[in-house]
């Protein structure tokens, strides 16, 4: 009987930064659709705490304390994956930093590479590895693989003082576009994620009273901020066979926003 093309059995599904939040969603969506994950994060708290959570699923689930900045960590974490694991399928580039400079004019050169470091270094290092991964399989005459981008809205718009984060999730839309017409000859996907606004470590809803609230609830068709489980579904269809034909792409996950440049201008226009 032949599987179901969502079905993630036999796969294994590296995230970045799958500890926690957006990453943790992914990983969860992976294992209850049968595929094996390994997590990697700074925090081994967190990785173990993960780990406790994705057990319930039953499938087999390593960790591995790595910051995707250390590229001599990258190449050997992922080849201890791959030794421990058998083989990686996918790879979803999600760790990340958030961090606000107030203004333009205030950030300085080490606010700017530090969060490149991560946000854009990091996604490329690990990247790169699935990469070089997934192509010597398809020589092999095992091909196909997908490689995934969590990027962010702020890929497509402009944020006050998140410059370098603008520029990094910007690059990562980009390196999988590259990526994507790069690898499509062994049968390697790559596209890009971009949420909007969600519940996280760095993004918190303060209720309807909160100014960030307040404009999520009136600008968000949905209403509401996203959460961590909204992204299993798109994480499932990315990493499995759903999505064979699915290269080269960015698809927004943001409850509409982008889609309400309307509500927007209705807003400014009862203001003014």
């Amino acid at each position: 009987m032949s599987k179901l093309p969502w079905d993630m059995s036999g796969k294994v599904v590296l995230v970045t930064g799958g500890n926690a939040g957006i990453g943790l969603g992914f990983a969860k969506g992976i294992a209850k659709a049968g595929g094996d994950l390994v997590i990697w994060g700074r925090r081994a708290e967190a990785n173990a705490k993960a780990k406790d959570e994705l057990a319930e699923f039953g499938t087999r689930v390593l960790t591995q304390e790595v910051d995707v900045a250390d590229e001599a960590r990258v190449i050997a974490a992922f080849a201890e994956a791959v030794v421990e694991m058998g083989r990686v399928d996918g790879i979803i580039a999600n760790a990340g930093l958030m961090l606000n400079q107030g203004c333009f004019t205030n950030m300085t050169s080490e606010a700017w590479h530090g969060l490149l470091s991560v946000n854009q270094h990091g996604a490329f290092y690990v990247a790169r590895e699935g990469a070089r991964h997934m192509r010597a399989r398809a020589e092999a005459g095992d091909p196909g693989g997908s490689i995934l981008f969590c990027a962010s809205l702020s890929a497509l718009t402009g944020s006050i003082g998140m410059q370098h984060y603008n520029a990094a999730k910007g690059a990562m839309a980009s390196l999988a576009r590259g990526i994507a017409v790069d690898m499509g000859k062994y049968g390697v996907r790559a596209n890009t994620v971009c949420p909007g606004y969600t519940v996280s470590e760095t993004v918190v809803d303060g209720g309807p009273d909160s100014p960030l609230g307040a404009q999520v609830r009136e600008r968000c068709p949905m209403g509401r901020f996203g959460t961590a489980d909204d992204f299993e579904g798109i994480g499932v269809y990315f990493m499995s066979d759903a999505s064979r034909y699915h290269t080269g792409d960015l698809v927004k996950i943001d409850g509409g926003w982008m889609a309400n440049a309307g509500k927007l201008n209705t807003s400014a226009e009862r203001r003014a």
